[in-house]
């Protein structure tokens, strides 16, 4: 059948239940939900209670088709983000686009796919162009329901005697999305017109096929086709494999028992995710606002009215009822911006996805049930819900990932309180540096790189335990940073070192986990631009209950260089930037240097042996750093996690010359006299509250990104700036 007699002859226009369409199965699921509190309005869950062992092995023959499904596609892909790193899902929805369950991989998709399908049902997609057995779907669009443009869905609708009954989705994270920079977080974009392709839930197949001007259309629209192609064939081999076991469970159990089953599933997991939340929690409210920089004010290659220095601001809060209920509130955030950072309703509520499914919920039962006993608040207007959809969102998720830092660090507060002191993490560092760029690479071909290295940062500590050491980021817990072989097969660029940085953790009696840093030199390539990618001049993941931050990021290198002449001596050269001032390789190798804290920036030009330094950040930590066993600061000393220096200054950990054991008796002497030089300093809070309205807020004495930020909160919220206003005791025409 050919694509025009596909799309006029389509299936009967109630392929949803019972003669209903599928838009009507989406309104009355909302209407019972909306009248009941119950998904589908049920009050019992018959399935279950009549064979509860049944019950669990359907959803766990689900969930392991699932993971079969990733497990078996991702070897289709050539792209190291996913062959590599494992950068996709696959989750299966039911016919209304809720999701029943889904396999391991980016839990953030777990809603965002849900989004797309229910878009889809809500404009009559049923009835133009078609949802027929054997189509297929595309989208990649934030404003429908994504993170940013990179993310691609495939979604392919499962038929069963003519009805509808549920939806195989998957995503991957591609290699380069034809935005105005290179790369899959694209840096540089200020428009939607700037952010490459958008695949708005296109139609882009049917009979199992892919169309053929899809195919060449993307093949034409970016930099990486064959990566593209390819991840596009895993996707959708993917979802042929849940579509093939979903049928195959039908044919075993029954249509009735699977219908029933999609149902009971979504309410037991709701009611699950209540109970959880009421056992482990203390109700209250809970607020942990969160900040991150981009410094762009000598920025000459983007537009005048974007060359600003600008601070996002995140006012978290975090309510928890008493009866089970969890929302989120983004209220007081910012405008947003003529930037690639700008997320959505749908980004939003998939980040909070992924903070669940590693605290509240950290088992294989994870579907929408938990949707349905959760809010999200997101202003109108704000970065975190434009009011236009012509902004950019190539990289959402700079803004997204320290926006939920206050989720960890609320979430662990209220396990604390409740006693449940093993389940507290302090967070994460901030997924960068993100090396990315593009230009003719080292088999003479375009090309454009995105580096996720970045997926293994240091992990936040908990109250037992210190971080992981570069072992994950906030939206994979599954992360990897891939083999060296492998990146440089796809990259024009050699490592010289990969190694742990040192004072990247954040201090604490239990210390945050180490970030690391890999040294590149560009290689067989003598056109090609780069691009760093990471917090800078601000901390965007604090610890808590004393515990400090993991360091901030900046950013190196050395161009223009004589490492050709080091080689030829066969003199020593750099393998990283031990001290973070540059001197290791400075000490060895003459050329231009570049350090500074702008850690963001746009595509800029190197060449062959040029340095380029990739500096992945470290966790927070918990509790005081001057009650940390000197024993346990001394081995990472050893480990070069933390510098003697380091630990003399901030732990009051001194250790001897010889052997690096603790000295005892200096180390006593060295705590005594910091907690003297701290009791020195200290003012009780009333008087530093009273200080700081004085001569900072009423002085209105803020640096100009932190004045935008307060003034774009306030002029976006009355309903922020009165709590600010009530919290300063302030007037009421203050305004910054």
């Amino acid at each position: 059948m050919n694509r025009v007699a596909n799309v006029m002859d389509t299936a009967p226009k109630t392929a949803g239940w019972d003669g209903r369409t599928l838009h009507q199965m989406l309104d009355d699921s909302e209407a019972a939900f909306a009248k009941s509190g119950r998904c589908f309005g049920l009050d019992r869950l018959p399935l279950k209670e009549a064979d509860p062992i049944r019950f669990e092995k359907i959803f766990s023959r689900l969930r392991g088709s699932l993971v079969n499904a990733r497990e078996t596609a991702l070897n289709i892909s050539a792209s190291p983000i996913v062959k590599e790193l494992g950068e996709l899902c696959f989750c299966l929805y039911s016919p209304e686009g809720d999701s029943i369950t889904l396999s391991t991989g980016i839990l953030v998709h777990v809603h965002t796919m849900s989004e797309a399908i229910k878009y889809m049902l809500r404009n009559d997609y049923e009835d133009n162009p078609g949802i027929n057995d054997g189509d297929i779907f595309v989208n990649n669009d934030p404003h429908i329901g994504n993170v940013h443009t990179a993310d691609v869905q495939t979604l392919v609708p499962i038929y069963w005697e003519g009805e509808v009954v549920g939806w195989a989705g998957g995503v991957t994270h591609v290699m380069d999305i034809g935005s105005n920079t290179p790369g899959s977080n694209a840096v540089g974009p200020t428009t939607r017109y700037e952010d490459g392709l958008y695949l708005p839930c296109v139609k882009c197949g049917a009979n199992d096929r892919l169309f053929q001007d899809h195919v060449k259309r993307c093949e034409r629209a970016v930099r990486t086709p064959m990566y593209w192609s390819l991840d596009e064939k895993t996707r959708l081999a993917g979802c042929h494999m849940i579509r093939a076991a979903v049928q195959a469970l039908i044919r075993e159990e029954g249509i009735d028992s699977y219908k029933q089953f999609i149902r009971e599933v979504l309410e037991d997991s709701r009611r699950s995710f209540v109970e959880r939340v009421k056992q482990l929690l203390i109700p209250g409210r809970y607020e942990a606002p969160a900040f991150i920089d981009a410094q762009f004010a000598d920025e000459a290659r983007l537009p005048a009215e974007t060359r600003k220095d600008i601070l996002m601001h995140s006012p978290f809060t975090l309510s928890i009822g008493a009866a089970g209920r969890l929302d989120v509130d983004f209220e007081g955030a910012g405008k947003w911006g003529l930037h690639s950072f700008n997320c959505t309703p749908s980004a939003m509520a998939g980040a909070l996805w992924v903070a669940l499914t590693q605290t509240i919920m950290p088992n294989d039962k994870v579907n929408d049930g938990a949707h349905f006993a959760t809010g999200l608040h997101c202003p109108r207007g704000s970065w975190v819900n434009p009011d236009t959809s012509t902004t950019a969102h190539g990289n959402a998720w700079y803004y997204l990932v320290p926006s939920f830092g206050g989720m960890f660090r609320s979430l662990g507060r209220a396990f604390y309180a409740r006693g449940y002191v093993e389940e507290v993490i302090a967070g994460y560092g901030h997924d960068g540096n993100i090396l990315q760029g593009g230009g003719i690479d080292h088999h003479g071909n375009e090309s454009a790189v995105s580096n996720f290295e970045m997926s293994c940062i240091g992990g936040g500590a908990g109250t037992i335990r210190d971080g992981l050491d570069h072992a994950s980021v906030m939206w994979n817990p599954e992360g990897d940073m891939g083999d060296v072989e492998a990146w440089e097969m796809v990259e024009p660029l050699l490592y010289l070192g990969r190694s742990v940085k040192t004072n990247s953790a954040g201090a604490g009696r239990r210390r945050g986990g180490s970030g690391y840093e890999c040294m590149r030199m560009l290689w067989h390539t003598e056109t090609y631009e780069l691009q760093f990618v990471g917090d800078g001049a601000v901390f965007s993941y604090p610890g808590i209950f004393g515990g400090y931050p993991g360091s901030s990021g900046y950013r190196f290198a050395l161009k223009n260089n004589d490492l050709e002449d080091v080689f030829a001596r066969r003199a020593p050269y750099p393998t990283g930037d031990r001290h973070s001032d540059g001197r290791q390789a400075t000490d060895l190798v003459r050329g231009d240097v570049v350090l500074d804290k702008r850690a963001t920036d746009l595509p800029a030009p190197f060449r062959e042996r040029d340095l380029y330094l990739s500096f992945m950040r470290g966790g927070p930590g918990v509790g005081d750093p001057l009650a940390r066993i000197a024993t346990d600061v001394a081995v990472d000393v050893r480990e070069e996690v933390v510098s003697a220096e380091m630990a003399e200054r901030t732990y009051g950990v001194v250790l001897e010359k010889s052997g690096g054991s603790v000295d005892e008796a200096a180390t006593a002497a060295r705590k005594k006299a910091l907690r003297e030089d701290r009791a020195a300093k200290a003012v009780p809070v009333r008087a530093w509250l009273a200080r700081e309205r004085e001569v900072r807020v009423m002085a209105k004495d803020f640096s100009a990104p932190v004045a935008d930020m307060y003034r774009s909160s306030m002029k976006l919220s009355p309903a922020w700036a009165a709590r600010y206003r009530a919290f300063w005791s302030l007037p009421d025409s203050y305004q910054v």
